[in-house]
């Protein structure tokens, strides 16, 4: 038993109307979604904060500390409980293996909420809403938000960040 070599040379032989279809259909789709990727960009409202500032990671943990002694309300679990007031900036660290401070907030009014990371590259996502978010150290990331809904939210990292990651739970309450 041989092996017999093709008759012609295969880039002259005839593609199957088949492979025609299925290979225009796949053409098509990239460059839809080469076409989409931009206008996503500019029209989907998914972009990250353009309000972004350098900052030492240890003047951003003095700033939250200034922050958490000016409006603290209580503690939970150990972690200080902070209510700021309306149109204020609300600064939130992530750092190993916390969030803090807890944040309360009133439903339906403006803030500036400052995230960063004293220690590690962390994720900050908001369940269950779909807010999900990269905090990197060295950087001041400024979010305007309005809450909608009253309710506790958590806030987790979603980056894995070392050993305790798992235990790296945070709160915001909405009233």
């Amino acid at each position: 038993m041989s092996v017999t070599p093709p008759q012609r040379v295969w880039w002259k032989e005839k593609v199957p109307r088949e492979e025609r279809l299925w290979f225009s259909i796949a053409l098509a789709w990239a460059i839809v979604m080469f076409i989409m990727m931009p206008l996503w960009h500019i029209y989907g409202s998914q972009n990250p904060s353009t309000e972004t500032y350098k900052v030492e990671p240890e003047e951003y943990v003095t700033l939250t500390q200034q922050f958490i002694e000016r409006y603290k309300v209580g503690e939970e679990n150990g972690v200080p409980v902070v209510e700021p007031p309306p149109g204020s900036d609300v600064y939130l660290l992530g750092k190993q293996f916390s969030w803090e401070p807890v944040i309360k907030l009133k439903k339906g009014e403006t803030y500036r909420l400052h995230l960063s990371s004293a220690d590690v590259l962390h994720g900050f996502s908001v369940y269950p809403m779909n807010i999900n978010f990269m905090v990197i150290p060295g950087y001041d990331y400024v979010l305007t938000i309005t809450p909608t809904e009253a309710g506790e939210y958590r806030v987790v990292c979603n980056e894995y960040c070392g050993p305790g990651h798992q235990l790296m739970v945070g709160k915001i309450i909405v009233e």
